[in-house]
């Protein structure tokens, strides 16, 4: 009880700091276009963008994904091992989404235990086998059960909003000559890294090695997800994603965006390498017997 408090407390702060330095963003560029007046009106702005993100940032990330709700008539293999998971896990079950994409990989989101679902694309059932899927699933509800989900949902809607404000103010600032040009052309160089470094900074990469882990406890076999995660880096490289850079950091491994995405990006990565991951895990296995 008392670790599930901890980790509500320290989620909450994590959450509070992310969702500030959305508001303070919008503040000084709102300062620099228009001045105080305009500040103000950014605040405002701000204000609404966070309750829109703490609210719906689940919803958004479900959405920006393409996943549709499944039933357990549509998938009762899935369902079977989530229900199974969450019991000995003693979570609630959340709801399930597939993405109509052959790409393999898997996301969770959500609020709270409570309020969370899980997403798998079409291609990860028919790349992995059902206990390396276990694997997977597992994964994913120790990112709930971590209270990760929070904060991997609101620093992705952040870093997409803070993206989409720098194409905001290069379509304003179409006059070169203007101070608003000259914000909007830094806004596209300087934006996207601060996105990038955003989501990078909270959603660190002990988050996924700490995923691993409680999945693997959750499953009670290491090497389900070990195997899945190799099989799943070479699924991405084969198989690209198309997905939305800034919420890259929800999926279990990197989506391979077939050479669109951009060389800063890359710089930033909140994955940690597969290789490191896969030996961390296959040293867990004497322990758990």
């Amino acid at each position: 009880m008392t670790t599930t408090k901890s980790s509500n407390w320290a989620a909450g702060i994590r959450t509070t700091l992310l969702l500030a330095g959305l508001t303070g963003l919008l503040v000084v560029i709102g300062a620099l276009i228009g001045g105080p007046q305009t500040a103000l009106l950014f605040l405002g702005i701000g204000l609404v963008m966070n309750l829109g993100v703490y609210w719906f940032s689940d919803k958004i990330a479900l959405k920006s994904a393409g996943a549709k709700p499944i039933t357990e008539e549509q998938a009762p293999q899935i369902y079977e091992m989530v229900r199974e998971l969450t019991t000995a896990a003693k979570m609630p079950m959340p709801a399930l989404y597939v993405i109509p994409q052959e790409a393999p990989n898997a996301f969770a989101t959500g609020r709270s235990p409570e309020k969370a679902a899980v997403a798998v694309t079409a291609g990860i059932t028919k790349l992995l086998s059902p206990d390396e899927l276990r694997g997977v699933l597992a994964h994913e509800l120790a990112h709930i059960r971590n209270r990760d989900t929070l904060i991997q949902a609101v620093a992705a809607a952040i870093g997409g909003a803070i993206t989409y404000l720098g194409y905001m103010l290069l379509w304003f600032g179409g006059d070169d000559d203007s101070p608003l040009g000259l914000i909007a052309s830094l806004a596209l160089v300087l934006l996207a890294p601060i996105a990038a470094s955003i989501i990078q900074l909270s959603i660190s990469r002990q988050r996924e090695y700490s995923a691993d882990a409680t999945g693997a406890q959750i499953c009670g076999n290491p090497e389900s997800l070990a195997s899945a995660l190799l099989r799943l880096e070479a699924g991405s490289k084969a198989i690209p994603m198309k997905v939305n850079e800034s919420t890259e950091c929800l999926y279990i491994v990197k989506p391979l965006a077939g050479g669109r995405g951009k060389a800063m990006a890359n710089l930033f990565s909140t994955h940690p390498p597969i290789e490191e991951r896969v030996r961390r895990l296959r040293q867990m296995r004497p322990a758990l017997g």
